[in-house]
């Protein structure tokens, strides 16, 4: 059962998947909010954790950074161990006027300067969304939170230090944040006939330099966290 990246058994993975970026934020959300979490991966240090979020089985992996490290994590999780859902978790830049930081976005489409889709082979651009039922559950949850959160576009890009300086290029249609992975997970998910979200809190607006700390990064965005938990458990249900 075991893949080249994962080292779980059958049974060890949750059909509900909350994927952030770094591990060691896989790592503060399995110990911060899952009951009995038991570690089930540590092939590459990127750890992945199940245990049960008011009762329902919830697990929590590490992503790795970018659209080629999701894309191989994903595409197992959901044809190897089964995985119905995956909420990514993650951080962003904040592209828009009215996107702030630590600002949640929830990511209804995502743009992307990737080559991604060019497997597929499909005759025209192919336009990654998330999921409409995790979208919507997540929203309605937002609300609730009372949380100051956004729905709109992502841009899922291959760089980050990205020499051609496009970002603001990408503001004026409205992209809201720029991220790494969000399109490879919609991606997988379309072709899996699975189910995926990217909720992101914005870490940093780059269009200005301003910017939150790498431990606040890692360990204070709980909003996001707890907002992506009761979305994943009250969806479908």
């Amino acid at each position: 059962m075991a893949t080249p990246h994962n080292q779980a058994n059958p049974g060890e993975i949750a059909p509900r998947m909350l994927m952030p970026g770094d591990p060691l934020r896989a790592q503060f959300i399995a110990e911060q909010y899952l009951e009995h979490p038991v570690c089930y991966n540590r092939v590459r240090n990127m750890l992945g954790f199940t245990g049960t979020y008011k009762g329902v089985p919830v697990s929590v992996q590490g992503s790795g950074m970018g659209m080629p490290s999701i894309g191989i994590y994903s595409y197992e999780l959901f044809h190897t161990y089964n995985v119905q859902k995956i909420i990514r978790v993650g951080t962003a830049g904040g592209i828009a006027p009215q996107v702030q930081l630590r600002d949640i976005v929830l990511g209804q489409g995502a743009c992307t300067n990737s080559s991604y889709a060019s497997q597929y082979g499909l005759p025209g651009t192919y336009a990654p969304i998330g999921d409409f039922a995790l979208l919507e559950a997540a929203a309605a949850h937002a609300r609730q939170l009372n949380l100051h959160w956004h729905v709109g576009n992502l841009l899922s890009s291959d760089t980050f230090y990205d020499d051609s300086n496009s970002t603001a290029q990408w503001q004026k249609m409205n992209v809201l944040a720029v991220e790494m992975e969000a399109a490879a997970l919609y991606m997988n998910a379309a072709r899996a006939g699975k189910q995926a979200l990217c909720i992101a809190t914005v870490s940093d607006l780059p269009l200005t330099g301003a910017s939150t700390s790498a431990q606040e990064r890692q360990e204070s965005f709980t909003a996001m966290m707890e907002l992506a938990l009761e979305a994943i458990i009250t969806e479908g249900d």
